[in-house]
């Protein structure tokens, strides 16, 4: 697994026919309560800031990967909904582990938002997965889950192919956030192996950025639109990053140009001291 550089502003550079942008936004952890905070900052404004700057970055789409909802209200995700709607762009939905699926869906899925387990655009297929295990922080992909991506892999032989989950099916590094990963990558693994068009792997969950590459693959991991993990600790520790989103452009060749944008600065109230979440 070798390691790539990141991006840390977007170059804005005119894209190639064929070729396409998207934003992830991912663990908003939004609550019922406008006001709520974790970790000292509230999450509604640093989403709706870091949502501001993606106005300044055309694109096709967004991926919206998992914890949007810290408390899994259907007021927070009413929140959520009226800030991507204003967006204008279609917004695409997978959960995460403080998600509850059904209430997701059924509050999200309008105004140009959706929660499909497959998106086909120009010579890609973006495939949204369900990783959660009800109760638990860590994830697992479910045996008809994987059976349902195998199948849609298979249809789309003539397609490059993104793989977006929640939880991190890799290490990355850090004792607490690595007993969250996803509990069955090697099945995971396998089965993309068999698919020489998968061109990328892309997930939420671990609040910092994380770019490598496994067999061809690329394999992205991104910031949080709220409070930030410090990288490479084994104890739960919250880094001094300010929240962000990351971008990807998709090419007709299965290239992925890909880096993060973050706020300029970190919104006040930040707890450094904060023991967990």
């Amino acid at each position: 697994m070798s390691h790539q550089a990141i991006a840390t502003a977007h170059p804005l550079q005119p894209l190639p026919p064929g070729a396409f942008r998207i934003l992830q936004i991912t663990d908003s952890h939004l609550y019922a309560d406008p006001h709520g905070c974790l970790a000292g900052i509230n999450t509604l404004q640093s989403f709706q800031a870091v949502l501001e700057q993606a106005r300044a970055l055309p694109a096709e789409m967004i991926l919206a990967t998992g914890d949007l909802v810290h408390d899994a209200s259907p007021e927070g995700y009413q929140r959520v909904r009226d800030a991507f709607a204003a967006l204008g762009l279609p917004v695409y939905c997978l959960p995460g582990n403080h998600d509850l699926p059904a209430v997701m869906s059924r509050c999200l899925d309008r105004d140009g938002i959706t929660s499909p387990k497959l998106v086909s655009h120009g010579d890609w297929a973006i495939f949204l997965l369900d990783s959660t295990i009800p109760g638990e922080e860590g994830g697992r992909l479910a045996e008809e889950e994987l059976d349902r991506l195998e199948q849609g892999l298979e249809q789309n032989p003539g397609k490059h192919a993104l793989i977006c989950l929640h939880h991190h099916p890799v290490p990355v590094g850090s004792a607490w956030m690595d007993r969250m990963a996803l509990e069955n990558p090697e099945r995971f693994f396998g089965l993309l192996q068999r698919f020489p068009n998968v061109r990328g792997i892309l997930w939420g969950h671990i609040h910092q950025t994380y770019d490598a590459t496994y067999r061809d693959m690329r394999l992205m991991g991104s910031p949080s639109t709220c409070i930030q993990f410090t990288p490479r600790v084994d104890h739960f520790a919250i880094d001094n990053e300010p929240p962000g989103m990351r971008w990807l452009e998709l090419f007709p060749d299965g290239r992925i140009r890909t880096g993060v944008q973050r706020l300029q600065r970190m919104p006040l109230g930040l707890d450094l001291s904060s023991v967990g979440y």
